[in-house]
């Protein structure tokens, strides 16, 4: 069973899971972009009990599209997210790909708020496309 270690820029937030990701996922939605700065969010999907988190963390919570409390957490010192919860799926946790710093990670199978994606973005076409 593979271990991952997902961490925040300077090291003091981390996770550590255990297993393959259930889901991973592309969001073009608008709050995902101004969130990572990027013009996508990319995460992976794990069940709780296979993610071990250490350091101390400051927690975000907005509102999201289907009316949902997420909960962001990022390192207080850094600033970078490493885990977020949905309210409605907490037996999740969801983790930017980029906080695994691994250029080998699978890539996404589902893309979502793709009405929302910049034009010269090209998803995987073998993911699940989700207007």
């Amino acid at each position: 069973m593979p271990t991952r270690l997902a961490s925040c820029s300077c090291g003091r937030l981390t996770a550590t899971v255990s297993g393959e990701p259930l889901r991973i996922s592309i969001c073009h939605c608008l709050a995902c972009q101004r969130r990572t700065g990027s013009v996508f969010g990319q995460q992976a999907r794990f069940r709780r009990e296979d993610v071990v988190l250490a350091g101390a963390s400051t927690e975000f919570v907005r509102v999201g599209d289907d009316g949902g409390p997420v909960r962001f957490h990022f390192c207080p010192a850094c600033g970078a997210t490493v885990w977020y919860v949905v309210d409605d799926m907490p037996e999740f946790i969801a983790i930017p790909v980029g906080a695994f710093a691994d250029p080998g990670f699978p890539a996404p199978t589902v893309s979502v708020y793709e009405e929302r994606k910049h034009g010269w973005v090209q998803p995987p076409p073998e993911a699940e496309h989700i207007p």
